[in-house]
């Protein structure tokens, strides 16, 4: 009897806790993806169709802010290529510095976390502004660079400046799930890699990267997700000249086309959850042996 109400009581005590996580991930995850959804397989009479989707993969032009016509498809793939750079090098960047600041002391850590965070107190639209100031052909980093006597570098405008922008905005989310991780990580297993012979490397690549990998896969996530639908990067920092998927969506709501938009929201989704699933299968094969 003492037993059924623990149980009982621990059962409440759970449902308490998750209850509303539970309830915002309902109301803020999954509604906006049925509705998603919902938009992308109707027409504007709410009818069920799926030429919004075919429309994606059919369409044969498309104009960008440049003039240039381009296919969904080949906007979808430069904004997936771009993404995957950025989040190749904030992966690069983040992770030592994820892996320093999990090493220093407590107060040393919270500081350079502190340092970490500092840039996402500024709004978004800031941020983003304060680069074009910078990569301009008459800005900052170019006067710099005329008073070495180094010429002028043409930035803005290019691909170079979304993926400055877009590491720029996002390496804290690579930073924090991977610091998270290795801050947790028992000392005493570096130890004993240490005492059967392993050297300073032999720790990092068969301790400290298996160990961190969820805060890994998390911190991809975290960046690529934001970095292959932002449009606003794209527009300011990219100078209008070419699109990416999100501006190829924002384009859509703008012009009222909200099944269409979905749609491309919807493949985007759709392809993301898949690349997702195929990272954490294949990491969970090769660093833990999972099936």
């Amino acid at each position: 009897m003492r037993e059924t109400a623990t149980r009982r009581r621990e059962r409440l005590v759970g449902l308490v806790t998750r209850g509303p996580y539970e309830v915002w991930a309902v109301l803020f995850i999954l509604v906006p993806l049925v509705f998603t959804a919902y938009y992308a397989f109707t027409d504007d009479s709410f009818a069920f169709t799926t030429e919004n989707i075919t429309k994606f993969f059919t369409a044969t032009s498309v104009v960008e802010g440049s003039g240039t016509v381009h296919t969904y498809l080949l906007i979808l793939w430069r904004s997936l290529k771009l993404a995957i750079i950025s989040t190749v090098v904030c992966l690069l960047l983040g992770y030592p510095l994820a892996y320093i600041i999990s090493r220093a002391s407590p107060k040393a850590q919270k500081i350079m976390m502190t340092f970490i965070m500092i840039p996402m107190w500024m709004n978004f639209l800031i941020r983003t502004y304060a680069w074009m100031t910078i990569l301009q052909d008459t800005g900052i980093l170019n006067n710099l660079l005329n008073a070495l006597g180094l010429g002028t570098v043409h930035i803005i405008g290019t691909e170079t400046a979304v993926v400055i922008g877009m590491v720029y905005d996002y390496l804290p989310y690579m930073v924090m799930p991977i610091y998270s991780v290795m801050a947790k990580m028992d000392d005493r297993l570096l130890e004993a890699a240490r005492d059967l012979g392993c050297s300073g490397s032999g720790v990092l690549r068969r301790v400290v990267l298996p160990l961190s990998m969820p805060g890994v896969i998390n911190g991809i996530t975290m960046v690529l997700i934001p970095s292959v639908s932002t449009f606003y990067i794209s527009q300011k920092l990219g100078d209008g000249k070419f699109f990416l998927i999100g501006d190829a969506i924002e384009g859509q709501y703008t012009a009222n086309n909200l099944h269409f938009a979905a749609a491309i929201a919807f493949i985007l989704m759709v392809l993301l959850l898949a690349a997702m699933m195929l990272m954490r299968r294949l990491t969970n094969k090769k660093v833990y042996g999972g099936t």
